[in-house]
C-alpha cells in the first residue's frame, strides 16, 4: 500500500504507475481515493474544530468560576457536556470513510522502482544472465516424474486416491534427497548470519490480507472451515508478520531470517497443476529468507540477496538464468522482483525455481512495521527470496543429472547429507 501523501501530492505520478503496471482499469481509483480523502478531511476537521472549542470553553469555564460566576460558568459546562458526544457522531464517519480509503488504497498497485523494464507480462521479463553449460546428452531425456516413478520413488497413482491431484508420495533416495536441500539450505543461510526460525503453519486472515492481494487469497489460499484461520502459502508471510504493529529500533536493522516450512497453495487457474509431476503441486516444502531494513539499505540488500541465490544455485551445478520481472509482471505489492530459473532438457527451456522480491514500504505499510531511529519514525522495507523451493529444486536435479540407466547424479555439496551417497539409483 503507497502512502496517501502521494496521491494528495502527485497523483499523476500514481496514475502513470498504474498504467506502467497496464491496469487501466484501476486508475480511476485514484480519483475515488481523492474525493474519499476530501471527506475525510472534512470530517476530521469539524472534530478537530470541537476539540478546540471545548478547550476554549473549558478556560472560560475556569475564569468565571474563579470570577464567582457560577450561573454563567453552568451555562458553559452544559455546553461543554453535549462536545463530546458530537465528536463521537464524527469519529464514527470519519472512520468509516478512513476504511473506505483504506479499501480502495489496498487496490492501488505499489509504485514500480525505476529500474523495472516496461512490459506487459511474463513473456516480456529480460534475461539478465545465464550460468553454467547446458549439458548435452547421448540418450533420450527423460523428465522427472518418469525418472521418479522408473524408480519407485515417486507415486502420484496412490496419492490421487489419497488425496486428489496436486499431490504425491515421496520415497526413500528422492525423499533423502529432499531433506537434504533443506537442511543444505538452512546451513547455507546460517553461514551468511541468518535467524532460523519455523513459523505458524496457519495464519489469520486480517494478517493474510496484509501480505497478499485478494484475487490472489482467493487463488491460493485454503481456508481452514470454522476457524479465522489459512494454511500458509510460503514462510515469509508469518515471518514478516511477527513484526506486526511494532516500531524497530533502528540500529538494530537490518532484521535477517530464514525460515523452514511446507507450503500450503490452491492454485486455481494454474496451468501444470493437473499434470503429472512436482513442479506445481498443492503441498510443498520452501526455505525463504526475509529481510527488514532501513528504507536507504533496501536495494543493497536486494543485491546481496539475489547473490546468496546466485551462489547456492552455482554450488549445486545447474544451468540457470535471471530473468528481471517487468512492470506488468509485478504483483501489486511489489518494487521490484526478479525470478531464477533452471534449466529442463526435457522442455529445453527454463523455468522458475525461486523468486526474489523488493516490496519497500508496501508490505510494512500494511501491517504497520515502523522504524524509529534519530528521533524519527517511518515505515521499514521489506524483502523476501526463496533460498529454495525443494521440489522445483529436485525437478532441476533429476533432469540435468539423470544417467541412461536412469539413475540420478546426487550434486557434490549434497552427498554428505546423504550419507556420502553419490547416485540415487532403482530401489
Amino acid at each position: 500500500m503507497i502512502d496517501i501523501k502521494l496521491i494528495r501530492e502527485s497523483p499523476d505520478l500514481v496514475r502513470a504507475n498504474i498504467k506502467k503496471k497496464f491496469q487501466d482499469d484501476k486508475v480511476g481509483l485514484v480519483d475515488d481515493v481523492i474525493d474519499l480523502d476530501l471527506k475525510w478531511r472534512k470530517e476530521r476537521k469539524k472534530a478537530d474544530d470541537l476539540r478546540s472549542e471545548r478547550n476554549k470553553i473549558s478556560a472560560e469555564i475556569n475564569v468565571l468560576m474563579k470570577a464567582g460566576k457560577k450561573a454563567d460558568a453552568k451555562k458553559l459546562i452544559k455546553e461543554a457536556k453535549e462536545i463530546p458526544g458530537k465528536i463521537a457522531k464524527i469519529e464514527v464517519k470519519e472512520n468509516k470513510l478512513g476504511a473506505k480509503i483504506r479499501g480502495v488504497m489496498m487496490k492501488i498497485p505499489n509504485i514500480v522502482h525505476e529500474s523495472v523494464p516496461a512490459g506487459k507480462g511474463e513473456k516480456e521479463n529480460v534475461e539478465i544472465k545465464k550460468f553454467g553449460k547446458i549439458k548435452k546428452f547421448g540418450f533420450e531425456v527423460k523428465g522427472h516424474a518418469e525418472l521418479g516413478e522408473e524408480l519407485g520413488l515417486l507415486d502420484f497413482e496412490t496419492s490421487a486416491d489419497v488425496a486428489g491431484k496436486g499431490f504425491y508420495f515421496m520415497k526413500g533416495d528422492l525423499a533423502l534427497l529432499n531433506m537434504a536441500l533443506i537442511n543444505y539450505a538452512r546451513d547455507f543461510m546460517l553461514k551468511k548470519d541468518f535467524v532460523y526460525v519455523e513459523p505458524p503453519l496457519m495464519i489469520r486472515k486480517s494478517v493474510l490480507d496484509a501480505v497478499y492481494s485478494t484475487a490472489e487469497i482467493e487463488a491460493m489460499g485454503y481456508k481452514i472451515d470454522g476457524e479465522d484461520l489459512y494454511m500458509i502459502a510460503t514462510s515469509e508471510h508469518p515471518m514478516i508478520a511477527q513484526f506486526i504493529g511494532k516500531t524497530l529500533n533502528g540500529n538494530k536493522l537490518p532484521i535477517k531470517q530464514t525460515g523452514y516450512s511446507m507450503c500450503f497453495r490452491k492454485e486455481i487457474g494454474s496451468h501444470g497443476i493437473d499434470e503429472k509431476g512436482i513442479y506445481r503441486t498443492h503441498q510443498f516444502n520452501k526455505q525463504e529468507m526475509i529481510v527488514v531494513c532501513d528504507p536507504e539499505d533496501s536495494y543493497k540488500w536486494y543485491d546481496e540477496l539475489l547473490g546468496y541465490s546466485v551462489e547456492l544455485f552455482k554450488s549445486l551445478d545447474i544451468p540457470f538464468r535471471i530473468l528481471e520481472c517487468c512492470s506488468g509482471d509485478l504483483a501489486d505489492l511489489k518494487a521490484k522482483s526478479c525470478d531464477l530459473e533452471c534449466w529442463s532438457p526435457r522442455r529445453k527451456e527454463y523455468f522458475e525455481v525461486t523468486s526474489l522480491t523488493n516490496m519497500e514500504d508496501a508490505q510494512a505499510r500494511r501491517l504497520g512495521i515502523r522504524v524509529e531511529k534519530g528521533g524519527k519514525r517511518y515505515f521499514a522495507h521489506t524483502l523476501n527470496n526463496t533460498a529454495i523451493a525443494t521440489s522445483r529444486a529436485l525437478v532441476a536435479i533429476m533432469e540435468n543429472n539423470q544417467n541412461k540407466d536412469g539413475s540420478i547424479d546426487i550434486p557434490k555439496v549434497l552427498q554428505p547429507y546423504m550419507g556420502g551417497k553419490k547416485v540415487i539409483g532403482k530401489e
